[in-house]
């Protein structure tokens, strides 16, 4: 009877300690990713070194300020956006400024790039940047940049970012009003790694945009460094085809593995030398604006969050008490669980950032070609469309009457320039006159277009159906026009 007793304790033992182990088993996995996710949070929330991030600032400021100069010496504020009498907006109620509105606008962009830089009454300055830059972003896509585009969304992240905690004048004001009761110089580290994030997205879908058949065999690199050939010493140099083909896979190469060069410790130093010397060729041999000098400047938040302290001593001349080193890291758990909105926001963003560049895969036709997701993808330098023809027509419908319209009476040679090569900016224009016409003559026209280009070097054949009413076809961010 004891033994049965026992036998029977020890099954039941042995069947206990089974169901645990099973029950240990199964939420082991459930376990491990909760305790991951916590640690993610918690390398997120924890505080870092401000001095990298307000050193972006002040060069972020800086260079929107250089642009607006730039703007003006080559009077681009009324070549873009007072000249024209037709804008391709990305959203139809957007408009410029009357009168000498957009002149003003400009001044206002170039005034708080600089309070931005100073860090001086940093979040209102830094969000009405933000803002202005967009407006002018939106205002026709004739316009459309890339740096441009990348300097709106690090505008809008530099916003939300304590970036004013260090080397800002508000920073001094506070201490002059409350030596003790100024925040500390450190920002929570999921700002600095949304910049960086944003950086390595540019540089990776740069990347994986030149995975095609045209830049891997060289083109239009080929192409556009032949029109250097009569630059002194390289010229021959760069105008021979394996120094096309040689560039197009360095660049190929350099794109798809920057930010996971700049993201290491380790590798850090490697990558700025190569991000350096790869933008600053870019800006020689294209005009690409501040584009280059923006991404170089960005390396400052991929270093040690502590490293201007180091490099730059005279410039934080005041440290806060008890801090080793002046950089020294924070763990601060209650500000992590008070960051929850914050880090869902982020995650966020950045899953709405690596979608949006491959969007062109669920349209037809190739997108080098039809366009359709180029925009916001980091699609750069990728294609050199050639237009033999371009004419558009307008057929009305009760007389049968069709007449070629003059182009260059309706646009400026830069927005005809780039809609002859997008058609969805010949359907933009096809609206737009066929809207114009019903006002004058109370009918709506058949539009159609004539358009005949080459893409890399290829053969010549129709960008848009010929026989198609333009006018018709729907417009919009997810509208494409069908290829002939």
């Amino acid at each position: 009877m004891t033994t049965t007793t026992t036998t029977t304790g020890e099954r039941s033992t042995s069947t206990c300690t089974a169901s645990t182990s099973t029950s240990t088993t199964s939420t082991t996995p459930t376990t491990a990713t909760r305790a991951l996710a916590q640690r993610w949070a918690a390398y997120l929330s924890a505080e870092v070194d401000a001095a990298s991030l307000a050193v972006f600032r002040v060069a972020y400021g800086g260079l929107i300020a250089w642009e607006v100069v730039r703007y003006v010496l080559h009077d681009r504020i009324y070549r873009y956006y007072i000249e024209p009498g037709f804008y391709f907006s990305f959203v139809p109620f957007i408009r410029p400024w009357g009168g000498t509105g957009m002149y003003w606008h400009f001044a206002a962009v170039f005034v708080l790039s600089l309070l931005c830089a100073a860090g001086l009454f940093y979040r209102v300055s830094a969000a009405l940047l933000c803002a202005a830059l967009t407006y002018v972003f939106l205002l026709d896509k004739a316009q459309y940049l890339n740096h441009l585009y990348l300097l709106c969304l690090l505008g809008l992240l530099l916003a939300v970012a304590p970036a004013h905690r260090a080397l800002s004048l508000d920073r001094l004001r506070a201490r002059r009003a409350s030596p003790a009761g100024a925040p500390a110089e450190t920002a929570p580290r999921l700002y600095l790694f949304a910049l960086k994030a944003q950086i390595a997205i540019v540089y990776f879908y740069g990347g994986v945009a030149k995975l095609n058949g045209d830049w891997l065999r060289g083109q239009p690199l080929t192409m556009w460094l032949a029109e250097h050939r009569g630059a002194p010493l390289v010229g021959p140099l760069l105008a021979a085809p394996a120094a096309g083909l040689a560039l197009s896979w360095a660049g190929l190469l350099i794109d798809l593995s920057m930010g996971f060069l700049l993201f290491s410790r380790r590798t850090f130093p490697i990558g700025a030398a190569l991000a350096v010397v790869f933008n600053l060729s870019n800006a020689l041999l294209f005009k690409i604006g501040i584009f280059p000098y923006a991404m170089i400047a960005s390396l400052a938040l991929f270093a040690d969050p502590s490293w201007p302290r180091r490099r730059l001593p005279f410039l934080f001349r005041f440290r806060r008490a008890g801090r080793p080193g002046g950089g020294a890291e924070v763990p601060s758990p209650a500000a992590g669980r008070r960051r929850g909105l914050p880090l869902a926001l982020l995650h966020g963003y950045l899953l709405v950032h690596l979608a949006v560049p491959l969007r062109h895969w669920a349209y037809p036709g190739d997108v080098a070609w039809n366009e359709a997701g180029h925009r916001f993808s980091w699609r750069m330098k990728l294609r050199d469309k050639n237009v033999s023809e371009l004419d558009i027509r307008v057929l009305d419908p009760r007389t049968g009457v069709r007449e070629s319209l003059d182009l260059e009476a309706w646009l400026t040679d830069r927005q005809l320039g780039e809609m002859s090569t997008r058609p969805d900016m010949i359907v933009d224009f096809a609206h737009h006159v066929a809207d114009r016409w019903r006002e004058d003559f109370g009918v709506r026209p058949i539009v159609t277009a004539r358009v005949v280009a080459s893409l890399n070097g290829g053969p010549y054949r129709d960008l848009v159906d010929p026989t198609l009413d333009l006018a018709s076809q729907p417009r919009g961010l997810f509208a494409v026009v069908q290829p002939p």
